[in-house]
């Protein structure tokens, strides 16, 4: 057996199915149970899903403020009035931005942008920067994506004379701030939807702005939504399905010169702005001041739209070098006992960049399966300040909110979150958390939870089928790509990858074939027995190349569910093959006090195997043969293994020596009678020559007859008995433990792995008592 890393969630129960939704034109059934389990069934529901469009989205107008906003920025358009925006650091913040400047120039504002620095300023308003821009004349600030929760900004605003506009889409806090208005989907009751990004908001401010839809500002709210990770249903599944055909076909020179140093040509997905752009457009607000990013989508100069852009990348590249090393030192830490490793990881130094702490996060969150706060520790300030990321059990923002008055400053969601606290609260923080996490979890909430749509065979995968999945991108969060269960047999399996860490399956049922690529799972090649059916989870996909597709599933996660068997008969590396997964209790059993059991695992000698029970050993490992065949049945048979571990060698087999047959036994007999003696010293290699024996079976053959007291011998010289008592082969224990050890060579040591795992099933199976007198 091998587990599987992560819990499965079946989302689905075949016996349950509901299969009474109408008939799709145009839609396979795999893909209709697929709409019916995200409750589309309705035919009208069914077309805007899988055909978004303008028309899905809402009047900009329900949107609480929006109206008072809009009016007052036009009234500041007319009079020439300065209007700043201030915005976010991050991909959602940047496009935000970018969005607003846009809209606002396109309507003859005169506006320029400000957005603080994550290291100097921190995130959210900033009084400084209220103030100055009140003294350059600014009559009107418009946030974007910097949150709800600058009470104390708006009130020097309101002082300063400056008409604060906040648009958000940030969990919304104990109090609001007393703003000129407020546009925040959850805070307006008329608004159909609240799950905007930040840069959904600013679109649709630019919408009521300018009076119509503004097309051209697509391809910024596709990189802000995805980016930022909300939910894509409803009006976000729209707008990012409009604005990934915007960012495919964009003029933008600062995007064009993005995508060409991110090596990305053609048609553009989730998928690329998720993992190669966003991550780009997010680094530079993570090592320094975010201004570049939205210079190069603002500029029209293609020269520095090129610049811009290989800056960006190489602010990127540095920024996944830092990542690696502070994540290192806080794995370091923990495995350290150097700070607690507890329910919720709060892990602190000195000298972190603040900037890398919420992708350090996420990776701790993925290697302790719990949730991570990682924080950067300033001694001049005697403050920790840094970023969050959870598990979906624990609720980062409501279980902080508890604790809200050990925090400077807090914000966020479910899922990730930003604080700054004193020094003197780290550990109180840790401490509080932990408990409720104790109070509120159990074992399970901590194991990585797989979403699995359904089970398929492998004849269901073909192009057409995966090409009819992918007209329900764009993936994302609240549409998750999804992940398919498989239960098959590989016919091969190979390591890939310059560092050999990657796994490689080739899957075959008739005339179907499947690949299947697990990357990072190399580590479960040595634990994978040949032969063995996997269960396997993953995303479907197409691998084109050199022209030609194929399917194929990236595995996310695998387990094999019944025993597996594992052949090192005859090793001489066995300490270097012998692994077994992660938490199995493995334990040695030897037959001969004299065998060497590998380092790595305890031994214990079959005398006392009666002090083991099934519980105690996973995995059993055979280091030598018995004399018996019915002993290694009897230990398999009590501990019933998970896995197998087939390690023993012969030096002297009987195997390979002629074994007798009861002919050979009486020709040697006959022969005695006649010539009356045998001197085995000088007659056994002539009779060998002569007969075309084994000199060892001719040995053997004089030995059985003497213990049996057939013969007599003196100095090599055999001789007859003059009255031997009539005995059958059987009755020689010689003859009998030559043959059994021949039976237990063939049975263990020279059988093919099949024949092997065969035997062993045998012996797993349970007794069955025999049936006396009908009962």
């Amino acid at each position: 057996m091998l587990p599987s890393k992560t819990k499965w969630n079946f989302t689905y129960n075949e016996d349950n199915e509901n299969f009474e939704s109408p008939k799709i034109k145009g839609v396979s059934e795999l893909t209709r149970r697929m709409l019916e389990r995200r409750n589309i069934t309705e035919l009208t529901e069914v077309d805007r899903f899988l055909h978004p469009s303008q028309n899905d989205l809402h009047d900009p107008l329900l949107l609480q403020g929006m109206e008072k906003s809009v009016d007052r920025v036009k009234q500041a358009i007319a009079q020439g009035e300065p209007i700043l925006v201030y915005g976010d650091y991050d991909a959602d913040g940047v496009s935000s931005t970018t969005v607003m400047i846009e809209a606002l120039r396109e309507a003859g504002a005169v506006c320029d942008f400000y957005i603080p620095n994550r290291f100097t300023e921190g995130y959210g308003p900033n009084e400084e920067a209220f103030k100055e821009a009140a003294a350059s004349g600014v009559g009107i600030i418009i946030t974007v994506d910097n949150g709800i929760a600058g009470v104390h900004e708006a009130e020097v605003a309101k002082q300063l004379g400056v008409d604060l506009i906040i648009t958000d889409h940030h969990e919304v806090q104990e109090s609001l701030p007393e703003a000129y208005s407020i546009i925040h989907p959850k805070t307006s009751p008329d608004y159909p939807f609240n799950e905007l990004a930040g840069v959904g908001v600013a679109f649709k401010f630019a919408q009521a702005l300018l009076g119509r839809f503004p097309q051209h500002l697509l391809d910024m709210v596709a990189l802000g939504t995805i980016a930022d990770l909300v939910p894509l249903k409803d009006e976000n599944r729209a707008l990012v399905h409009l604005g990934l055909k915007a960012l495919s076909q964009s003029k933008r020179i600062g995007l064009k010169s993005l995508k060409e140093v991110c090596g990305i040509e053609g048609t553009i997905d989730e998928e690329m702005v998720g993992f190669t752009i966003g991550p780009r457009v997010n680094a530079v607000g993570r090592l320094q001041d975010a201004s570049p990013a939205v210079e190069l989508f603002l500029t029209e100069v293609r020269e520095e739209a090129v610049q811009l852009a290989e800056y960006i990348n190489q602010l990127n590249q540095e920024r996944q070098k830092i990542v690696t090393q502070t994540a290192k030192e806080a794995e370091e830490i923990l495995m350290n006992e150097e700070q607690p490793l507890g329910e919720v990881i709060v892990v602190a130094k000195e000298g972190w960049n603040p900037g890398v702490l919420g992708i350090v996060a996420s990776k701790l969150v993925r290697q302790f399966d719990r949730p991570a706060i990682v924080l950067a520790i300033d001694s001049e300030k005697q403050q920790a300040k840094g970023s969050a990321r959870s598990i979906d059990a624990f609720d980062l923002f409501s279980n902080c909110m508890e604790i809200r008055d050990h925090f400077i400053h807090f914000g966020g969601h479910a899922q990730a979150a930003g604080m700054t606290l004193s020094i003197d609260e780290v550990d109180s923080v840790r401490s509080k958390l932990c408990e409720m996490a104790q109070n509120k979890l159990s074992d399970d909430d901590y194991q990585q939870v797989l979403n699995v749509e359904m089970s398929i065979g492998i004849e269901e995968i073909t192009l057409q089928q995966i090409e009819e999945i992918n007209k329900l991108r764009p993936f994302g969060m609240g549409n998750p790509k999804p992940l398919f269960h498989i239960k098959e047999t590989p016919k091969e399996i190979r390591l890939i990858g310059s560092r050999q860490n990657h796994l490689k399956f080739s899957f075959k049922k008739d005339t179907s074939k499947l690949d299947g690529i697990a990357f990072g799972l190399g580590d479960l090649y040595s634990q994978i027995a040949p032969a063995s059916e996997l269960d396997i989870v993953g995303e479907l996909s197409i691998n084109e190349w050199n022209g030609r597709k194929n399917v194929q599933i990236m595995i996310k996660d695998l387990e094999v569910q019944s025993w597996q068997l594992f052949d090192y008969r005859g090793s001489k590396h066995l300490e270097k093959n012998l692994k077994f997964p992660a938490g199995q209790t493995a334990t040695a059993v030897r037959f001969q006090q004299e065998t060497t059991p590998p380092a790595n695992v305890p031994v214990i000698h079959y005398d006392e195997i009666d002090k083991l029970t099934a519980a105690d050993v996973q995995g059993l490992v055979f280091i030598d043969l018995p004399e018996q065949l019915s002993h290694v049945s009897n230990v398999v048979h009590k501990l019933a293994p998970d896995n197998i571990y087939a390690c023993y060698q012969i030096d002297d087999s009987a195997f390979f020596t002629s074994w007798p047959t009861r002919d050979h036994f009486k020709w040697f007999y006959g022969m005695l009678v006649k010539q009356k003696s045998f001197h085995l010293k000088n007659d056994r290699e002539r009779l060998a020559q002569r007969k075309g024996w084994n000199a060892s079976m001719i040995d053997f053959i004089s030995q059985v007859f003497f213990e049996l007291g057939f013969v007599k011998m003196e100095d090599g010289l055999i001789t007859l008995e003059s009255a031997p008592a009539q005995k059958d082969l059987s009755e020689s224990s010689l003859y009998k433990q030559r043959k059994e050890q021949l039976h237990v060579e063939q049975a263990l040591y020279y059988s093919t792995y099949k024949e092997l795992k065969g035997w062993f099933d045998k012996q797993r199976q349970p007794v069955k008592e025999e049936v006396l007198n009908g009962l």
